[in-house]
């Protein structure tokens, strides 16, 4: 079975912004806890991607490479608003750093998320890391279609 282990951080400052950026479209074609469907199109490449339900930071993920065509069609049939952000692709302490600015309906949200090998590996965080999400579901993609940031009524924490 293919794991991913992965930690979500919110993101404050602005040292993260130097690195450049790739924009990102995503759809949900499910978006049940128990499994997510993800369509995603970036950097002229695009995704079809099964994930099952998290326990603590740990869920099944599939990924597939699929036709860019394929991926345009399947936007259309996702569920809306789509999520748009721009992820930048960060080194520290051994590890990728992706930090996700979001834009459209989720305009002013910034995560950072970081894929680990095991759950209780240690981990060195890059000053601009701020409070972790991982286990608060207000901040799952998937979750950010029906609830998007720019309806939160506390955004206090962000």
């Amino acid at each position: 079975m293919a794991l991913e282990i992965e930690r979500k951080f919110l993101v404050s400052g602005d040292e993260w912004r130097k690195a450049e950026g790739i924009v990102f479209r995503q759809g949900f074609l499910s978006t049940q806890k128990e499994r997510t469907v993800r369509v995603r199109v970036g950097d002229n490449s695009a995704q079809l991607t099964v994930k099952g339900i998290t326990r603590g930071a740990v869920r099944s993920e599939y990924e597939y490479d699929i036709p860019l065509a394929d991926a345009g069609e399947l936007l259309l049939l996702c569920e809306q608003p789509l999520i748009e952000k721009i992820r930048r692709r960060i080194e520290y302490g051994g590890l990728i750093w992706e930090v996700d600015e979001f834009l459209g309906e989720n305009e002013g949200l910034v995560v950072a998320e970081v894929e680990l090998d095991r759950e209780d590996q240690p981990l060195a965080k890059p000053a601009w890391v701020g409070d972790e999400v991982t286990h608060d579901p207000r901040y799952y993609n998937a979750n950010l279609i029906a609830h998007p940031f720019k309806r939160w009524q506390d955004r206090t924490d962000c």
